[in-house]
């Protein structure tokens, strides 16, 4: 089990990596011709569907990882260049542009499918937020770690549920600019983040490094 500091980064990064808050524009664009209860609807699911991603994640990313043969410290460098790229999108400001317009047209399919994809999978619980999940829950043993971390997930799922009910009050008060603001901070936050991934995961594979 990890200190109480330790529990508090991990979970800065994994909301940094989720990015609830920049995903707002998307979501407005998708539910704009919903009522309110409909969009309700959408949060949940999408909320239920994140928190499920990630704690399956959890649970068994390590012995998948160890069916492949991948080592935790490849596969560190690996999401940690990930990382590094969903930062240089959040930071350049498009990160969600190309999914955005390439579901403009989507407003026949069900809020269901809306919901899980592409709202949950990838823009939320993606490549990059499993790779976090797998490599922080590899941090320390017991089940006081994975209860707190399953605690931690099941908060940002909360968070995204959230995110869903403020979506239209931010639509009238807060204009796109705040939005690439606050996400381009995130993409800064997350680019240190992938650094120390990366190097983690180098000092593991080659120790004289360390």
């Amino acid at each position: 089990m990890l200190d109480f500091t330790e529990y508090t980064k991990i979970f800065i990064s994994l909301f940094a990596i989720l990015d609830p808050i920049g995903i707002i524009p998307v979501i407005i664009l998708f539910t704009s011709g919903m009522t309110a209860q409909k969009r309700a609807q959408v949060g949940r699911i999408a909320s239920l569907a994140v928190g499920i991603i990630l704690l399956v994640a959890l649970m068994i990313g390590q012995p998948l990882l160890a069916f492949f043969g991948i080592s935790i410290n490849s596969f560190r460098v690996a999401g940690g260049i990930l990382l590094m790229l969903m930062a240089f999108k959040m930071l350049n400001g498009n990160l969600y542009t190309s999914v955005a317009t390439d579901n403009n047209g989507a407003a026949g399919e069900t809020s269901s499918a809306l919901a899980i994809v592409p709202l949950s999978i990838p823009l939320l619980a993606g490549p990059g937020s499993i790779s976090a999940v797998i490599m922080e829950a590899h941090k320390a043993h017991g089940i006081e770690h994975y209860l707190i971390m399953s605690l931690e997930i099941i908060l940002l799922s909360v968070t995204v549920w959230l995110t869903f009910l403020i979506a239209p009050w931010v639509a009238r008060h807060l204009s796109k600019i705040g939005i690439d603001v606050f996400t381009r901070l995130m993409g800064l936050v997350l680019a240190a983040i992938s650094v120390e991934f990366i190097a983690g995961g180098m000092r593991g594979l080659f120790p004289a490094l360390g």
